[in-house]
């Protein structure tokens, strides 16, 4: 089944930001539109507001008058549902309400055709649930576009139970037309993007919640080493937290408490406090004119060491040696299977986070993660209250002798960039091994959805086929809460044959 032909008039119900939104899309792209709204006038008003973006559009000379002109005279505000009845595609954005949305689509089946497409763009309400409010759910699926609609590019086609694939096909391929990128997932809480991201958010409330770090250089480590648009405090400053907290509650309280879900306590009291971000002017940030911005912890500067001992190739650090090298430090290499560690002039080692702490060594650092070592501009180090102070220092100075900033944090196990990352990967194989989607469309919907640097499944080729397992499996030995407990596909992942070697690894 092919994408609606362009002459087929497409509905919008809810004239909110994202009904807007969605209606611009399908306008520009060169559908009828009709917009409806249960609050008199409201559609009018959306109307008029989608005409003076199609304005703004011409003055930066994104679209022509002549289309623009042609697109205001396909606009249509409608007073009732009956308007809508020869409309080929219906798409609400009405209230996060499940009783609400199934009351809406079952009025909709009455007046519809029989072939028309019915779509809802939740992002937290099981599509299943809402269409098995309908006589024929075959033809209902979820289009969850991403705000603001008319910019960003992904669309989660969400096939629910009873969706009927040539239905599910003829959304997606519609959304290809109109110049999104479309992933297709099954109907699963969070569906692709809201499930997988939250241990980007969790990871990073756990740390600050553990006081290894906080808000301000949690959120420098996440950008200037892991490569992460925004960190986790202050993009859900962005967001809102209620609303963040709210996903994440829904997501948890769908997967029935799964421990893996759990909302942050700190986030809790954030809501309760009412400091929902930049929309009250205070969250993790005060965002009130005149407030200055906290500056992540750096270290002062220290001397590098004259020479270090490398015990092995360094795994996914392994580009630390040239670096190492080019800044004119001495670096001795011993031959040592799955070898991550750097010996230090004073003895102590450097090694990258895997999982443990650094209490349970005698005189070990640890370094988080990096997207590139090379282009890196910031380097977290995790040090116990054990850990001698000239290891530290050879350690501090050896990174900043790189060029990197160094933020040290308390003796967090996973440390912040590293257990992030592996968290991801480990949802991201259970996605897959569950049937929500395909590894190349989690990737997709990751870098697109919520602009991270990397797919999950790109991180993990990157960083080798274990290394996520072993982290998590480390990781949970010392919280055995299940929370770290890493998942039977990761498992299988980990210890299957790698096709490119032909061995197990």
């Amino acid at each position: 089944m092919t994408a609606l032909d362009l002459s087929s008039p497409v509905a919008v119900v809810g004239t909110g930001t994202m009904g807007q939104g969605i209606a611009q899309v399908a306008l520009v792209a060169g559908h009828p539109v009709r917009l409806y709204d249960a609050l008199p006038g409201r559609a009018r008003q959306a109307a008029d507001a989608i005409g003076a973006r199609l304005d703004r559009l011409v003055e930066k000379e994104r679209l022509s008058a002549a289309d623009r002109d042609a697109a205001r005279a396909r606009l249509l505000p409608a007073e009732t549902l009956a308007e809508l009845a020869d409309c080929s595609l219906v798409v609400e954005a009405v209230l996060e309400r499940l009783d609400v949305k199934q009351e809406l689509f079952r009025e909709l089946e009455d007046i519809v055709g029989e072939d028309c497409l019915l779509a809802t763009n939740t992002s937290s309400l099981s599509v299943t649930a809402i269409g098995g409010a309908l006589r024929v759910p075959g033809r209902f699926v979820g289009l969850h576009f991403f705000n603001p609609a008319p910019l960003l590019p992904l669309v989660e086609v969400v096939s629910g139970f009873a969706t009927d694939v040539t239905y599910a096909t003829r959304a997606y391929e519609t959304a290809r037309a109109w110049g999104k990128t479309p992933v297709a997932c099954a109907d699963t809480p969070g569906f692709i993007v809201n499930r997988i991201a939250r241990p980007f958010y969790a990871e990073a409330f756990a740390v600050y919640e553990a006081q290894g770090a906080d808000p301000a250089t949690i959120d420098a480590v996440l950008r200037e080493s892991g490569g992460f648009r925004m960190g986790a405090f202050e993009l859900t400053d962005l967001i809102g937290q209620d609303v963040n907290e709210s996903v994440t509650r829904s997501v948890w309280e769908s997967f029935f408490h799964d421990v893996r879900f759990t909302p942050s306590l700190a986030q809790r009291r954030l809501v309760e406090s009412g400091r929902l971000g930049r929309k009250t002017g205070h969250g993790w940030y005060d965002h009130r004119d005149g407030a200055e911005r906290p500056e992540p912890d750096t270290a002062e500067q220290r001397q590098p060491p004259a020479h270090v001992v490398a015990e092995g190739d360094l795994g996914p650090a392994a580009d630390l040696l040239a670096l190492i090298r080019e800044a004119g430090i001495q670096v001795r290499q011993e031959d040592e299977d799955n070898g991550t560690r750097l010996v230090l002039p004073s003895g102590g080692q450097l090694a990258l986070a895997d999982g443990q702490t650094s209490v349970e060594f005698r005189d070990v650092v640890y370094f988080d993660l990096a997207l590139d070592y090379r282009t890196a501009t910031r380097i977290a180090l995790s040090a116990s209250q054990d850990t001698a102070p000239q290891t530290l220092a050879e350690a501090i100075g050896l990174f900043q002798a790189l060029g990197k900033k160094v933020t040290v944090i308390g003796d967090v196990p996973g440390m912040i960039v590293a257990r992030t990352v592996a968290r991801i990967i480990d949802l991201a194989h259970d996605a897959v091994a569950k049937g929500v989607a395909t590894e190349e469309d989690i990737d997709t919907a990751m870098r697109l959805g919520v602009n991270y640097p990397l797919g999950p499944f790109e991180w993990s080729r990157r960083l080798g086929r274990s290394w996520a397992y072993a982290l998590l499996d480390d990781l949970h030995l010392r919280d055995p809460s299940g929370r770290y407990a890493p998942s039977l596909a990761l498992y299988r992942h980990a210890h299957a044959s790698d096709p490119r070697e032909g061995n197990a690894s």
